[in-house]
Parts: structure tokens; sequence; C-alpha cells
């Protein structure tokens, strides 16, 4: 009898401490996949209106395959583990290569890059709603709502700072000069989890749609946000136009594939030490591109409305060009 006390005791304290280490997604601190040349500039849509009470917006990205090049994920609400927020995953720039850094869950906001991402998140902190108790409550000055549906909503302009950056990438030539700060840091190393099912489920059905590919649709997906994960047809669905002029890349997906970094060896976005300029000298690609024009403003309802980091291009070695160009930002109002 104590001896099987005993075991059922072992067995609980095993248990506690799986549960955090679950809870911990390792996505934040590494590196799955690195490429030799950046994603697209950001496509520009109109967010879908939120299918209810509950849900979070997770905005689109450009993944990577290695079969088809980048693709695009389109932006799409999710049911949000309660309390929790979303920090977008990012590519940057590091070591010769465009590293992504996948995004997680956790009781706050974390670094994403500075990526304008647009509808609360203009590359600082998300500012699109805030948990309330175990209730959701969404700013209609940023995210689109309906409020006959949804009743939890506030209103607050403050945060709202119009933001012309494309930018899809942290470091390297043009890519958003934007660090970590103290509190995103400390973010990174709070308790947190990995996508959703639903989210991956989402992004890999978008690695099977050509016509996400950006070989196909030249940065400006006809699917670039969704009311729900997965729907990709219907009236819940919104297009997009080019946040810049497309270039193709001078090299094939399998041949711009870079070895992914290990557990013990995550890649970070550039910084301007005399190693990394000389890593970037040995490893650019012959990638043609120039410069595209600057978007006229774009209307709050579209993507990247929002305000994101106020920077320069990174003064580190060259890298690769590619199709966004560097761009003037503003930094959106901190909370």
């Amino acid at each position: 009898m104590k001896l099987h006390r005993a075991f059922r005791f072992l067995a609980f304290a095993l248990l506690l401490l799986i549960i955090p280490a679950a809870l911990s997604s390792p996505s934040s601190a590494q590196v799955f996949v690195s490429v030799r040349f950046g994603p697209p500039a950001l496509p520009i849509y109109a967010q879908p209106i939120c299918p209810g009470p509950g849900y979070f917006w997770t905005p689109g990205y450009w993944a990577w395959s290695d079969e088809a090049g980048y693709f695009w994920v389109p932006g799409t609400w999710v049911i949000a583990p309660i309390g929790m927020l979303w920090t977008p995953g990012y590519w940057g720039w590091g070591g010769g290569f465009y590293a992504w850094h996948p995004g997680y869950w956790g009781p706050h906001v974390g670094f994403y890059g500075g990526i304008n991402y647009g509808f609360g998140y203009g590359g600082f902190g998300f500012f699109g709603g805030e948990w309330r108790g175990g209730a959701f409550f969404y700013n209609t000055a940023v995210v689109r709502v309906d409020t006959v549906h949804v009743t939890n909503i506030y209103v607050n302009r403050s945060v709202v700072v119009n933001n012309e950056s494309h930018v899809a990438f942290n470091g390297g030539e043009g890519g958003v000069a934007a660090h970590a700060t103290p509190a995103e840091e400390a973010a990174a190393r709070e308790p947190h989890q990995a996508a959703l099912s639903t989210q991956t489920q989402h992004e890999h059905a978008a690695s099977q749609n050509r016509a996400l590919f950006a070989s196909e649709n030249h940065g400006a997906p006809a699917v670039a946000a969704t009311a729900r994960p997965g729907e990709f047809s219907g009236h819940g669905v919104v297009a997009a136009k080019a946040g810049a002029e497309y270039h193709a890349p001078a090299m094939s997906p399998k041949e711009a594939r870079a070895p992914a970094a290990g557990p013990n060896r995550p890649l970070t976005p550039a910084s301007n030490s005399g190693k990394n300029k000389m890593d970037s000298a040995q490893t650019n690609p012959m990638y043609q591109d120039k410069a595209a024009s600057e978007p006229k403003s774009t209307p709050r309802s579209e993507s990247h409305s929002e305000s994101a980091p106020k920077s320069k291009p990174a003064k580190q070695g060259k890298a690769p060009k590619h199709q966004n160009p560097p761009r003037e930002e503003k930094r959106e109002k901190g909370r």
C-alpha cells in the first residue's frame, strides 16, 4: 500500500515538471527555417470582420516551402486561449541568412521584429484589444468587429498612427532596424505555448494552395485574410494588393535554403559586428532588384495602418537586395 502511494506521488511530481515545459514554446528562442534571400513586402488588405466573441486576430505572414519558396499564410481570426496574447513570428537577418522566428501565445506580447503587421500589431506590442477577466475586449479603432453581436468593445484612437511600412523582415539592408525592449525580452522568458493546431493546419493548407505562392501571385495573394482558419473561399475572404513591386529571386527554393539552426544554435537578427559584415559578404546570393516606389498612404481599414517603431535601415554588412525597400516608419504609442 505504501509503495503504491509512493508511486502515485512520484507520478504526480513528474507531471508537475512536465506541464510547465509543455506550456513553454521553444519556438520563441529557436529558428527552424533560414533562407538566403528575404521575403516579399507584406501585402495590403482589409481585415475580415471578427466572427464573434473570443476570437483573436492573427496577422498574415510569408512562410517558406522548400518546394515553392515563399507562400502567403492569410491573416485569420482564431479562438484564443483565455488570457493569452499572440506574438507573431518574423523573419530576421543574421549570420548571412534570413531566419524565421515562430510566433507564440503568452500573457504579454513579445518581440516580433518591429514588423508592421497592422490591425493592432504596429511593430511593438498589440493595441487591438485586451483581456478583462475571462473576456476579451476589442478596440474598434483598430480592429473590425460586428458591434451588434460583439458587445465587449471600447475605442482608443490614441494608439493609431498612420504607417506605410510594408517591410516583412528585421535587420539587413532595407530591413526594420528594431531591437527587443526589456519588456519584450521579459515576455519571451514567460511561460507560453506554440501555435494552436488550427493555426498550423491553416498554414499547411496555405502551403498546398498554389495561388498563395509568391512566385504565382507576385506579392498580391488573392486570399490575403479569412474570417476563420482554413476558409480560403466564400464571403469572409479578402484579396490584397502588393505592398511593393515584386522581383523574382535569382535562385531556386532548394538553392536558397540554408541550414536550420539547432536547439542550441538559435540565429538572431543581425548586429553591426565586423563578423556579421564578413558573413554577409561571403553568403550574399546574386539577387537582382530595383528600389520599389513608395506606396501611397493606406486607409485605416487596410493592413499596416497602425504605427511601427521609428527606425532606419540597419548599418551593417551588405545583405541581399530583395522585394521590399527601406521605408520611413513611425513608432506606435506604448501601453
